[in-house]
């Protein structure tokens, strides 16, 4: 969140910098370069770089809210494969309550240490929940069916559990974020740009100032949204772990 909040801020200082600058610095100018044709040639750049900043930042926006709801739907899909896992095991009896206990043990780790807690891509696996899972499959493998009708059980079981594990790692890979910080570069070069042009030739009042102001505010949090939302294990805006406390409770009853 501090990497966001940071580019937030930078964002905010520029476009304030570039159109504030650019107003005060008008009637400094020499009388040829505040001429009509220049103002034409300025405000005509600043359409081009607009129509661009508008589709990259659309763009983005619709990259992290993908990113954000495929991580959620996969945050589901492995709370409901968690209960169906236990739901076999309790079909298969007495035997598998050792695996169903280590199961139940490894969801309450994992909501102890959740991935939102780390900083670092390597550390967002969690060590001691991963060891829990292992000792999930451990457990798992020591059952022995002893009729066909355990046998497929077991065999449900174990796709299941190959299932979690999956779905685990699929989450943790994607939790880095997917939108390229040179483009996040660039954007912001182009924003400082189309604010030089608005301060051009602007009147000075508090009118514009307060305009200025608004404008690169609401600007620099959007951004501070869209890549907030683009790591959706932290920030202010992350992934529920309702899905996961309701398969605790279902496994606790």
């Amino acid at each position: 969140m501090v990497l966001e909040l940071l580019v937030a801020v930078v964002v905010f200082a520029l476009l304030m910098i570039a159109s504030i600058g650019t107003m005060l610095t008008y009637s400094k100018l020499p009388v040829h370069h505040r001429q009509d044709e220049t103002n034409t040639v300025v405000r005509l750049v600043a359409n081009i770089f607009v129509v661009m900043t508008s589709l990259v930042f659309g763009l983005m926006i619709n990259s992290s809210k993908n990113t954000f709801a495929e991580i959620d739907k996969n945050v589901h899909a492995f709370a409901t494969q968690i209960i169906l896992l236990d739901r076999t095991l309790r079909t298969f009896g007495l035997e598998a309550n050792e695996t169903r206990a280590r199961l139940e043990n490894y969801v309450e780790k994992a909501l102890t240490n959740p991935a939102r807690a780390a900083t670092d891509p390597m550390v967002k696996s969690d060590r001691t929940s991963e060891l829990a899972l292992n000792a999930v499959g451990d457990s798992l493998s020591l059952i022995k069916p002893s009729d066909p009708g355990h046998v497929a059980l077991w065999n449900d079981a174990r796709q299941q559990y190959q299932r979690i594990v999956e779905l685990r790692w699929i989450i943790v890979e994607q939790s880095e974020g997917v939108i390229p910080r040179p483009l996040i570069t660039m954007l912001t070069a182009w924003l400082t740009l189309i604010f030089a042009s608005f301060g051009y030739r602007a009147p000075r009042n508090i009118i514009v100032v307060l305009m200025f102001f608004m404008s690169a505010l609401l600007i620099s949090l959007s951004i501070f949204i869209v890549l907030d939302m683009d790591i959706p294990f932290s920030g202010w805006i992350q992934i529920s772990d309702t899905p996961l406390r309701r398969a605790l409770a279902e496994l606790q009853q």
